[in-house]
């Protein structure tokens, strides 16, 4: 008789071993992926239903991304930005021009962007609006995620991600999210920007009221605030729109983004505003060895045309309507609640019958990949090249889940 030999204990215990323990997997490793299904070392095949926190929104190995991704292999890789490359400039502009605005900040992850706008929203507040030096505010929402630097922690209401990273940075005044009667009271002449999540993903995928982001968008304009826009997750497709905050038809001064930029293939994020407020840093005050490098470009700039001819939008929309239909059913048989837009949704599990994490682990016993969030709430957010065939498979498995 022929034994077989597992490979996923002895690779989970290395990870175990070898690695700091700042994360809490799901007891998958994964070998192989295309499209929205993974591969484990064992040969055993996943539908992935967490996209890479939506750095995956066309799927595991993109044939275009991939390709544009080899073909710059071939070519250079890495210049840093002493000088110029022949991707930079295609790169920054498709980006601007698919947002609307006059110039792109190039840099690597979404926390970097944060940081960016964060450090462009002071200094356009110091130059531009004439804030007294030291005394810039940005109003923030509650139970945001923005990144884990030691700056974007001091305004974080996560003890998880807060506690013990002090001494915190001043200069950041929280409000409820969804609150718009506070962050007009949060206004002072100090106030240069209004940082937001579109819909917030990290704490369970919240969409705020209807009006707010547009309600937002006035108070900053009459009291001359920066609105800044973080689409990092929300963005590029995933809600069904290009930008999540498009849902209520606004502009954001300032978009932030991420994830979905690199294709699932690099780090890639960027800031995208007008002249007028990123065109207040100079040269020495911000920058990165690696931020806008020909390989992130070559990817991220077949990323903004793949956005361009719509389809991943209307996808999102189309199936979106799907997911969301097929969750709701569930809505009473072990499902409290379902909040989100397009392919992107935040499951309230009854807390009665399972945590978050026993829902996930089930799911991944059966087969599908989801990520669980503050207690009892699951987030699903497929690639958007996932099937209707997929979306049902996925929604059985949960429906399974809940019977216990």
């Amino acid at each position: 008789m022929t034994t077989v030999e597992f490979r996923t204990p002895e690779a989970l215990a290395d990870a175990e071993r070898w690695t700091a323990h700042n994360y809490h997997p799901l007891p998958v490793v994964v070998a192989e992926a295309e499209g929205a299904w993974v591969t484990d070392v064992d040969g055993v095949r996943y539908l992935d239903f967490l996209a890479g926190y939506s750095a995956l929104n066309f799927g595991h190995r993109h044939p275009g991304l991939i390709a544009a991704a080899h073909a710059q292999l071939d070519r250079v890789t890495l210049t840093s930005r002493a000088f110029v490359h022949d991707q930079f400039a295609t790169f920054c502009r498709g980006l601007a021009e698919l947002c609307g605005k006059d110039m792109v900040l190039p840099m690597n992850t979404g926390a970097e962007a944060v940081e960016t706008a964060i450090k462009v929203a002071r200094k356009w507040g110091y130059r531009v609006k004439g804030v007294a030096d030291e005394q810039a505010e940005i109003i923030v929402a509650a139970d945001n995620f923005h990144g884990r630097t030691t700056t974007i922690v001091s305004f974080s209401t996560d003890p998880d991600a807060r506690a013990d990273f002090g001494p915190y940075t001043p200069g950041f005044v929280v409000v409820p999210f969804g609150d718009l009667e506070a962050v007009r009271a949060a206004i002072t002449p100090n106030t240069v920007a209004v940082l937001m999540e579109p819909i917030q993903g990290e704490a369970g995928v919240l969409v705020p009221p209807a009006g707010f982001l547009a309600g937002i968008r006035e108070l900053c304009t009459d009291h001359n605030v920066l609105m800044i826009a973080d689409e990092i997750q929300s963005g590029l497709g995933r809600t069904g729109k290009t930008f999540a905050i498009e849902h209520e038809g606004v502009v954001p001064d300032m978009y932030v983004l991420g994830k979905a930029l690199g294709g699932g293939i690099v780090p890639v994020s960027a800031v995208a505003a007008d002249r007028a407020v990123l065109g207040v840093l100079k040269p020495g005050e911000h920058g990165s060895t690696f931020g806008g490098n020909p390989l992130a470009c070559a990817v991220g700039a077949e990323v903004v045309k793949l956005l361009e001819t719509g389809e991943f939008q209307e996808r999102s929309a189309r199936l979106g309507a799907r997911l969301h239909a097929g969750l709701e059913a569930l809505i009473g048989q072990g499902v409290v609640a379902v909040r989100g837009r397009g392919l992107w949704a935040g499951v309230d599990i009854d807390p009665v019958l399972m945590t978050g994490r026993q829902a996930c682990e089930r799911l991944a016993q059966r087969g599908v990949l989801a990520k669980d969030t503050h207690g009892s709430t699951i987030r699903l957010a497929p690639p958007l090249v996932v099937t209707e065939e997929d979306l049902d498979h996925a929604l059985a498995q949960l429906a399974e889940v809940l019977k216990g």
